[in-house]
C-alpha cells in the first residue's frame, strides 16, 4: 500500500470518528443539542440565597450549588415535581412545588429527585457538586417544570432500621411520612429549574 493511500485511510478514519463524536454529543439535529439549566434559590421572604447549576454530562447531569444566608447544619436537598415556588402557598411555603421528582414511583431514597444533603457552614454558606444519572436536564423541563428545594431539616433518606418503632403509625421502621420525605421538615428555599437556552459549548 502506498504512503498516499495509507494517509488517506487514516484521514477518513479520523473524520469518521469525529462525526460519531459530534453526533453522540449533540444529537442528530440542532433541536437535539444538550442544554444547561439553573435554579435561583429564594427563601420565604423572596431573598436570593443560592444558585444551582445543572449541566448535561455524558448521559448524566452535573449539579453544582452555591448557597448563602441559610441556617448552619445539614439540609434536605431535592428536585421537586412542579416548577412553581410560592412562599405564601396556603399549605405552607413552596408546597406548590409538589412532592419529590419521582417518575418511577419509588419510596424516599430512591426518588429520582433525591440528592445529597447540603451542608451549610457556621457562616451560613455552603457549596456542593456531584453527578447524578437519575435525571437529565431535558426530563426536568417537562410540561409542568420542576423546582429545587432546600429543606429546613436533615434528610434521613428513610434509613430507619426495623428495630425502631413509629408511635405515630404504630409500625416498625420508617412510617409513611419518612418514606415520602425523609423527615427533612419544612421548605426553606426554592428555585424553579430554568432552561437558560444555552448550548453546552457556549
Amino acid at each position: 500500500m502506498s504512503v498516499r493511500r495509507r494517509t488517506l485511510g487514516a484521514g477518513l478514519l479520523v473524520t469518521s470518528m469525529a462525526v460519531v463524536l459530534l453526533v453522540s454529543t449533540f444529537g442528530s439535529g440542532a433541536g437535539a443539542r444538550r442544554k444547561s439549566a439553573e435554579a435561583v434559590l429564594r427563601d420565604t421572604s423572596g431573598e436570593v440565597v443560592g444558585v444551582v447549576q445543572l449541566r448535561p454530562s455524558r448521559g448524566a447531569t452535573d449539579v453544582s450549588v452555591l448557597a448563602w444566608d441559610l441556617a448552619p447544619g445539614f439540609h434536605g436537598f431535592h428536585v421537586h415535581a412542579v416548577g412553581v415556588c410560592d412562599p405564601a402557598a396556603p399549605d405552607g411555603p413552596f408546597t406548590t412545588a409538589g412532592g419529590h421528582y419521582n417518575p418511577a414511583g419509588g419510596t424516599h431514597g430512591d426518588h429520582a429527585g433525591d440528592m445529597p444533603t447540603l451542608l451549610i457552614m457556621g457562616n451560613g454558606r455552603g457549596r456542593a457538586s456531584f453527578t447524578t444519572d437519575r435525571f437529565t436536564v431535558h426530563e426536568l423541563m417537562d410540561a409542568d417544570g420542576s423546582a429545587i428545594i432546600v429543606h429546613a431539616g436533615r434528610d434521613n433518606y428513610a434509613n430507619i432500621p426495623t428495630r425502631y418503632h413509629s408511635h405515630t403509625e404504630d409500625t416498625f421502621g420508617p412510617d409513611s411520612a419518612t418514606l415520602a420525605t425523609g423527615d427533612a421538615g419544612s421548605r426553606s428555599a426554592c428555585g424553579v429549574v430554568d432552561d437558560k437556552d444555552r448550548d453546552d459549548d457556549d
